[in-house]
């Protein structure tokens, strides 16, 4: 590609010390994503690092990143399971691998360096719980910010609480939910 305009700010640096000119086309702020494109006119293609999705519990893996300036910082942890995010409800990828600020848009990697997500963020007052976006799922990120120029979120338009035991029994269920209302023009509705 073309090199981008001078005021470009965005520089992309290998370990090797090749650097590029780079320009964001999307973002997702709330999930701390960014789409770039990378110019490497005249120098060797670049290429994506194979992924993986599903890691399993207790893998080794490794962040890449530059925390608080560092630059080609890798640390190491395990994967520590799957986790929920409370006000959001996405998954994510839990690790003792170190994750600070630098890190974060940086890859969760294998021992086979095979990209498992994208580190985004820490559980503040804590000291080794980080957290990265699976891949599976920055990739949907990104097809959605590539063909939409947003992310578009499936959902159902219902808000659910957990089923009184009396109200169980009337229906002939041992648990579950209840839908307390629904969103008026939402597919639900």
């Amino acid at each position: 590609m073309e090199q981008p305009a001078a005021n470009t700010d965005i520089r992309v640096f290998l370990a090797d010390g090749s650097e590029f000119s780079a320009q964001s086309i999307q973002t997702s702020p709330g999930r701390d994503l960014a789409l770039v494109t990378v110019y490497s006119a005249g120098a060797t293609p670049l290429h994506p690092a194979p992924a993986q999705a599903g890691p399993r519990q207790g893998d080794r893996v490794y962040t890449i990143g530059n925390p608080v300036g560092l630059r080609n910082t890798v640390t190491a942890g395990i994967f520590s399971g799957y986790r929920r995010h409370e006000d959001s409800g996405e998954i994510y990828l839990q690790t003792d691998a170190a994750i600070n600020p630098g890190n974060s848009g940086g890859p969760l990697i294998d021992e086979r360096g095979r990209v498992l997500g994208v580190n985004t963020m820490i559980l503040q007052n804590t000291q080794g719980i980080g957290f990265a976006i699976p891949i599976d799922r920055a990739r949907r990120i990104a097809d959605d910010l590539i063909a939409h120029g947003e992310v578009r979120e499936g959902y159902v338009g219902v808000a659910v609480a957990d089923l009184p035991a009396a109200e169980g029994a009337r229906v002939g269920a041992s648990g579950g939910v209840g839908v307390t209302s629904v969103d008026a023009g939402s597919p639900a509705d």
